[in-house]
């Protein structure tokens, strides 16, 4: 039997990476002592008022179908949040929530490239994005960011990527591995590119709370950028709702409407009940949001030093979010070797981030979603591998 082109473009790369990963889990999930500091869901439940929200309108019937758009309610909090973050002006029409930031992306590369199209993505990506944009049959080109640069924005690189074929520009601020937030020069020369040649921006921006250092920019505030910016944003990481499948898309009303007909023959709508336990934690959870950001930038710190005192190993210093990058070629070993010793030797899983992109080669990606208890035994048992490898 047959299957269309799409099941070959949405394949990606890099799968054979997460192996280590899922040996991990299972074994996890088995029972044995394993640390898992190779996935990045946050380990904080769940807000409790959230969830009695979510029951309370269960129980009230929000079970039924609810407007593709989604609840006004809902859409009218994500743009007062966005509106004092970034000071761009939008109402909750130029909203549409998602099943989650992973939906929103794919349905605009669905509705802003055609085949034969260019996006440009900046390198390490999110692993998700090579199929994001080949499923409507485009082409990504990636513009490399160089370890040795600190993952920091190649501007002429960027530059040199632009063809008459380049659609849109796509980038992840703060960035899933690194934890590198653009600041806001390299947001203004993205944006006279944009401008200059007439070009979308998408902006994945889901760790954008968790920025621990100074302010978080966003490019929709920018001059001129506002017309031609799509926002992604969700509830996964902020709220610990990872879960809900909350996620929405900021953007001109042109795209809003066509993203309004895709999701009609897509997703149908989220949850009633799930739009209002978003709705009030967005309302009512800034507290909560807070804790969980002194506490990764606690983590942060932690890792930092501790990675920093371990021979052969040089960590690089994330503004933003939940995961460390370390580079592991001073022990001898390439990131792949470094995966697989390091989990047969000590039961920690971490993962080999050329995931992310072959720049991100030399590095391992590793997530402080765990308890502080879990990360110092993790690190006792690191320090002991890296110890007796260069010994």
């Amino acid at each position: 039997m047959k299957f269309s082109s799409l099941t070959d473009r949405v394949k990606g790369g890099a799968a054979d990476v997460w192996d280590m990963h899922y040996l991990a889990r299972q074994a996890k999930d088995r029972g044995e002592d394993v640390i898992v500091l190779s996935v990045g869901d946050p380990d904080f439940p769940t807000p409790d008022a959230v969830i009695d929200k979510a029951l309370q309108a269960m129980r009230e019937g929000d079970t039924h179908y609810t407007s593709i758009l989604g609840h006004d309610e809902l859409r009218e909090s994500i743009a007062r949040q966005h509106r004092s973050s970034s000071g761009q002006v939008i109402e909750a029409s130029n909203i549409i929530t998602t099943s989650g930031a992973q939906n929103a992306l794919f349905a605009c590369s669905l509705c802003l490239l055609d085949p034969g199209d260019e996006a440009i993505v900046l390198q390490p990506m999110y692993v998700t994005y090579e199929a994001t944009v080949q499923a409507p049959g485009a082409t990504l080109v990636p513009v490399v960011l160089d370890a040795e640069n600190g993952f920091r924005l190649d501007r002429e690189r960027l530059s040199n990527a632009i063809s008459e074929r380049t659609r849109v520009i796509f980038y992840a601020s703060p960035s899933n591995p690194t934890g590198i937030a653009l600041d806001r020069e390299e947001l203004e020369f993205i944006a006279q590119l944009a401008r200059q040649n007439d070009l979308w921006v998408i902006a994945d921006e889901v760790y954008g709370n968790f920025v621990f250092d100074g302010e978080f920019n966003h490019i929709s505030s920018l001059p001129g950028m506002s017309e031609r910016t799509v926002t992604i944003g969700s509830m996964s990481k902020s709220y610990a709702m990872s879960g809900w499948r909350v996620g929405w898309v900021i953007a001109p009303h042109e795209l809003i409407a066509n993203l309004e007909k895709l999701a009609l023959c897509m997703l149908y709508g989220l949850p009633g009940f799930i739009q209002q336990a978003a709705a009030y934690a967005l309302q009512n959870c800034a507290p909560d949001l807070q804790h969980m950001r002194e506490i990764y930038h606690r983590r942060r710190d932690y890792l930092f030093d501790a990675f920093s005192e371990m021979p052969g190993l040089q960590p690089l210093l994330p503004d933003a979010g939940m995961f460390m990058m370390l580079n592991v070629l001073g022990t001898g070993m390439n990131s792949a070797e470094f995966v697989r010793a390091l989990y047969s030797a000590t039961g920690v899983s971490v993962l080999d981030a050329t995931a992310f992109g072959a720049s991100a080669a030399g590095y391992v990606r590793v997530s402080y979603t765990v308890s502080d208890t879990e990360l110092e035994e993790a690190c006792r048992r690191i320090k002991a591998f890296v110890e007796h490898t260069n010994g």
